[in-house]
C-alpha cells in the first residue's frame, strides 16, 4: 500500500512539473519557437484562455491555431503585448 501511495505521489509531482515547465520548444520549418510557459502563466493567469478544456495539450494546436485570432499571435495583438512578427518567435 505504501508503494502505491508513493507511486501516485510521484506521478502527481511529475505531472505538475510538466504542466509548469518554464519553457516549451515547438519545432517549425521556418525556425523553432521557444514558448515561455511559466511567464505566460504569471501574465495571463487564466489557463483556460489557451487550454479551453483544462490542463494538458491544446486541442487543435498547430500553425493555424498559433497564428489565428484565438492563438498566440491573436492574443499578442489583442493585448498589445508580446511578439507578432515572424522572426520575433521563430529562431533558426
Amino acid at each position: 500500500m505504501k508503494r502505491i501511495i508513493a507511486a501516485l505521489a510521484l506521478s502527481v509531482f511529475c505531472a505538475g512539473l510538466a504542466i509548469a515547465a518554464d519553457d516549451i520548444a515547438f519545432k517549425a520549418k521556418n525556425g523553432d519557437v521557444k514558448f515561455p510557459h511559466k511567464k505566460h502563466q504569471q501574465v495571463v493567469g487564466d489557463c483556460k484562455k489557451c487550454h479551453e478544456k483544462g490542463p494538458g495539450k491544446i486541442e487543435g494546436f498547430g500553425k493555424d491555431w498559433a497564428h489565428g485570432a484565438k492563438g498566440c499571435k491573436g492574443c499578442h495583438e489583442t493585448m498589445k503585448k508580446g511578439p507578432t512578427k515572424c522572426g520575433d518567435c521563430h529562431k533558426k
